[in-house]
């Protein structure tokens, strides 16, 4: 089975999500910032009349940071549980097919980023993609926390 993913960057690494998950790419706007919310919690934006969370996909991941360059940075906007999220990327360069039967099981720890987030990974190009699983990027706590600042 082959499934298309929206390819991403976060410090040099690729990382794909399915793109079923993402409802659109969007440059980097200015954001409000919510006093009380987690660090990797950004702020909230305004996008076709709902307004919602911003997350910091790196600081979510505890990956390294880098300096941001609003020119290339992009927010994937998502739905999770109800409640449509952004999340910042270094760029956003592509969308490729993969077949399922090109992807592992997710091993350890990559890049920093824990295995938990990973639904698996796949080769592409000579160099290797981590998949996201878009649904354990925040847990219950969190997603409690997302839906209050959107009900704020």
């Amino acid at each position: 089975m082959q499934t298309m993913y929206i390819i991403f960057k976060l410090n040099n690494q690729l990382f794909g999500v399915d793109v079923h998950q993402v409802t659109s790419i969007e440059k980097m706007q200015p954001l409000t910032e919510v006093p009380g919310t987690s660090d990797f919690i950004k702020g909230i934006m305004p996008l076709r009349g709902e307004i919602m969370p911003v997350l910091d996909l790196k600081e979510r991941l505890t990956m390294r940071k880098t300096t941001a360059t609003d020119d290339e940075n992009r927010i994937l906007i998502i739905h999770l549980e109800g409640v449509q999220i952004g999340l910042i990327v270094d760029e956003a360069t592509e969308v490729i097919t993969i077949d399922s039967s090109s992807i592992e099981p997710p091993f350890g720890m990559i890049s920093g980023v824990h295995n938990q987030y990973i639904k698996g990974i796949a080769k592409v190009n000579k160099q290797l993609l981590i998949i996201l699983d878009l649904g354990k990027v925040t847990n219950q706590s969190e997603k409690v926390q997302l839906q209050k600042v959107v009900n704020q």
